[in-house]
């Protein structure tokens, strides 16, 4: 037998079996020693942590109970308990989605920087804030740095719905994912010193001053990172934008945070000096009603006006040609998004590398330039590893290029014995007698004329669900290739939902997303703040009388 030593709504020791007792047990021993209505209102606590009934298969030994060990017990009231059960519920319901968020960016960054054949079907790719596509160091620099974006753009739609600390976390996750990058490429981007300063504005929005020392490292290196990303004097940034002033509201956000922190620092004249600047610039983002109507008269919506008047400094002329550059540049990204997936459908008919690399789009196109046969070109970079001058020495020898062709015609066979394999079947579980299904499906007649064929000898109400959507299977069979050729299968323990969560953020991200700043909450507090500078000072005033 072992001993408890119970303290707390009951006092005293309590003999038992370690092996034989659970949690639930000992809660309602202890609940009737204390005359406790309802067991449901002990709490028990060991070391530090509630002990928790669990699927009661656990003894205490197995939760860590020791001979001797003390157990504190307290008495809520069952509200409370189910209070606490559903806070700790909560808690552990937000760890597990954060553990996703990291594992599904783990897994889109590394599917989409090392060349494998997209499960999606889109595919992601780095682009500057012109466009382009960029390659930022080695492919490892890529992935870690894909992985910080699609992580700051989803703590972004945290925040945009007030999850201020599950938003901290997320961008936490996104500055470790870029620390695994060499700080030389990341001295090119200025993603880095934005989420510095969001990771502030998360400080700042759940008013945890114990974060103050930090913060001020944080907005020292954001300063540092955007002067050299977008120069002293906005230069580079304006350049690149088209003479578009984006970067106004972060610049007023970091004026604000680095008041706020100077301010709890005691650093009074340095904190009046940031605030003021972030007020000038505050004023300078409102949007005049007569400007926003004018720019609405033309056509467009309020949200685009309005983005459009704050990122142009209220100039109507540069607006209007900002908005339709705008939509321009939608309609031309809608269009390279068809072609994309057009592109990876087009890639998966090819299958996979050795490595299990997909077939690389940029030399398939230069070898069909040449004047090589698409489906012949694909198969020779898929038998190399994408190595462009051994696809084409394969190409320009007559033996390996008639092998190619030979086994594309071979696999091509297999697939259509595979298609006509899975219609016979499909057709046979509807109660067609099998030898007559051979005969029809392998004349080689549509489904529809086959079917044409095969209703007489069926009853009608089989005959009607013959004609229903059919079996998906069959028609997937049409598009795998066999297992030479493979395209890539998902793993059992992808998380769709999560990476199409952040896929989405990602979608909805544009060159300027990071400046399109709603200014609303940063007005109030430089208000906030600004008064009680001058509370303060008034203070001081009365002192010194």
């Amino acid at each position: 037998m072992a001993k408890l030593r119970i303290a707390g709504t009951w006092v005293g020791v309590i003999d038992l079996e370690l092996e034989n007792w659970t949690v639930a047990m000992l809660r309602e021993e202890v609940a009737k020693r204390s005359n406790a209505q309802r067991p449901d209102s002990i709490n028990l606590i060991s070391a530090g942590k509630v002990l928790k009934d669990g699927d009661g298969s656990q003894n205490l030994t197995q939760l860590g109970i020791r001979n001797n060990a003390k157990i504190l017990a307290t008495r809520v009231s069952v509200d409370e308990g189910k209070s606490l059960e559903q806070e700790l519920m909560a808690e552990e319901e937000r760890s597990r989605r954060l553990a996703r968020v990291k594992a599904a960016a783990t897994a889109l960054s590394k599917r989409h920087v090392d060349g494998s054949l997209p499960i999606e079907d889109f595919n992601i790719e780095l682009e500057n804030q012109g466009g382009q596509k960029v390659q930022l160091g080695t492919e490892t620099d890529q992935r870690a740095v894909m992985m910080g974006l699609m992580l700051h753009e989803n703590a972004k739609n945290l925040l945009t719905r007030q999850l201020y600390k599950d938003a901290l976390e997320v961008l936490t996750m996104g500055e470790e994912a870029f620390s695994l990058c060499d700080p030389k490429v990341l001295e090119f981007i200025d993603n880095v010193p934005i989420l510095q300063i969001d990771m502030v504005w998360c400080y700042f929005l759940l008013r945890d001053i114990s974060w103050l020392s930090v913060a001020g490292i944080r907005l020292e290196k954001a300063r540092e990172g955007l002067e050299r990303c977008h120069g002293k004097d906005f230069s580079r940034v304006r350049l690149l934008q088209a003479g578009c002033q984006p970067e106004l509201a972060l610049h007023m956000r970091l004026e604000l945070l680095e008041g706020v922190v100077a301010y709890h620092n005691g650093q009074l004249d340095k904190s009046k000096k940031a605030l003021t600047s972030a007020q000038a610039k505050f004023s300078q983002l409102q949007v005049p009603d007569e400007a926003l109507s004018h720019v609405m008269s033309m056509g467009f919506k309020e949200r685009d006006a309005r983005r459009a008047l704050r990122l142009n400094n209220q100039d109507i002329g540069r607006v209007v040609d900002f908005l339709f550059e705008e939509k321009a540049k939608r309609k031309q990204k809608r269009e390279d998004d068809i072609q994309h997936k057009i592109e990876i459908m087009e890639l998966k008919q090819y299958g996979v590398t050795p490595l299990k690399k997909a077939v690389n789009v940029e030399k398939l196109k230069e070898l069909v330039a040449i004047g090589f046969e698409k489906k012949l070109a694909a198969e020779a970079l898929r038998r190399n590893e994408n190595d462009f001058q051994k696809a084409l020495d394969d190409l320009t020898n007559p033996e390996t290029n008639s092998a190619i062709q030979l086994d594309i015609e071979s696999r091509k066979r297999k697939r259509e014995q595979r298609a006509v394999n899975a219609r016979i079947e499909e057709l046979v579980s509807m109660g067609f007698d099998r030898s007559r299904v051979v005969a029809v499906v392998q004349a080689g007649e549509t489904m529809e004329q086959t079917m044409s064929r095969l209703l007489p000898e069926v009853d009608p109400l089989l005959a009607f669900d013959a004609n229903s959507s059919g079996n998906p299977a069959s028609e997937a069979s049409n598009l795998n290739p066999d297992s030479v050729e493979g395209p890539l299968t998902a793993d059992e323990e992808r998380d769709v939902e999560m990476e199409d969560e952040l896929a989405r953020d990602i979608g909805k991200a544009d060159a300027l997303s990071d400046y399109d700043i709603e200014v609303t909450k940063e007005g109030e507090a430089i208000q906030e703040y600004l008064a009680l500078l001058a509370s303060t000072d008034s203070k001081e005033a009365l002192s010194l009388c």
